[in-house]
């Protein structure tokens, strides 16, 4: 470390400017800033990501030297040795490990009641991530569940897929999303989307993670209204989404995601989602979450209605390298 003590354990990864270090005489993994780190070394191999967003495969070494910036150096199979900034490193994972312990995600849980109008509210929600070298995917599901005497109960229940892969330009790459989506407010019995574009990373680093993607999209929806006959209804258009995540050490984190589709095949109907997580380190692998979810469509059938939204707070559990 740059204040001179020194640690010896197996290396589990870096994320989110998050050190993992298991130590045999310590109970769970240590979480170690960074950017704090003077030297590390490790005979493992790690996918080491930057922020360019190259990928390198070796062990690490950390070069003698007494001057400054702290350098990283991964010697890769076919005996090339690369030297990289420790600034510039943003993930390194094992690449030897078992299928399970490539996975991190998190599961969060919440609820609130109300004895005035007996008002009662559940969240829950979850995600599942796995990488490998060149690319990786993720799965998301929230549910929403709010009750409260005199009025029907609402829900929602979405869920997100992604997947991508890293193209030979640096940070930029394909990218595969799918989403399925139930909600009572607005009368959708079940909504399907499926599509896909290229993406790019704006910015990479162990503070700041910013991509957005392009692409086209196919959406499918069965809705159910009391006051007209069922609906199914598609539509084929353009997609953007952005994903921002902000990192301080351990301490918050904030997660927001984005989809905007502009219908091609009706036009001047425009779909909206957002999801947005606050995260708040109060032990452990335990935080406090606050979030927000939300969905319109700008013409919803049936005279249905063109906005469901929400937030909610709780607690999560995460694992892994989240």
């Amino acid at each position: 470390m740059e204040n001179d003590d020194r640690i010896t354990g197996e290396i589990k990864g870096l994320d989110s400017g998050v050190l993992t270090v298991s130590v045999d005489y310590v109970d769970g993994n240590l979480s170690i800033q960074w950017s704090k780190v003077a030297r590390i070394e490790s005979p493992q191999l790690f996918l080491v990501r930057t922020e360019d967003g190259s990928v390198y495969t070796g062990a690490l070494t950390s070069p003698k030297s007494s001057g400054r910036p702290v350098t990283i150096q991964v010697s890769e199979s076919d005996d090339t040795n690369l030297l990289l900034e420790r600034s510039e490193v943003v993930r390194m994972e094992e690449t030897s490990e078992s299928f399970h312990q490539r996975l991190s995600g998190d599961f969060s849980l919440g609820s609130t009641y109300s004895k005035g109008n007996n008002a009662t509210q559940y969240t829950l929600g979850s995600s599942l991530e796995y990488r490998e070298e060149r690319w990786g995917s993720e799965a998301t599901f929230n549910s929403n569940l709010s009750a409260n005497s005199g009025a029907n109960t609402s829900t929602r229940n979405q869920v997100n897929l992604s997947a991508y892969r890293l193209m030979q330009r640096n940070n930029y790459f394909y990218s595969a999303l799918g989403g399925f989506l139930q909600s009572s407010v607005q009368g959708i019995k079940l909504q399907t989307t499926l599509g896909g574009g290229v993406g790019r990373y704006f910015k990479n680093s162990n503070r700041v993670r910013l991509s957005v993607i392009g692409g086209f999209v196919w959406q499918s929806a069965d809705y159910t209204a009391s006051v007209a006959p069922a609906t199914h209804q598609q539509i084929y258009g353009g997609v953007i989404v952005t994903d921002l995540r902000v990192f301080l050490f351990k301490k918050t984190n904030l997660t927001a995601y984005t989809l905007l589709a502009p219908a091609f095949s009706d036009l001047g109907r425009v779909h909206f989602t957002a999801n947005a997580s606050y995260y708040l380190k109060l032990i452990g692998n335990l935080d406090c979450n606050f979030s927000f979810y939300g969905n319109w469509d700008t013409r919803p059938p049936n005279n249905l209605a063109t906005s469901d939204y929400g937030y909610s707070s709780g607690f999560t559990y995460k694992f892994g390298y989240k």
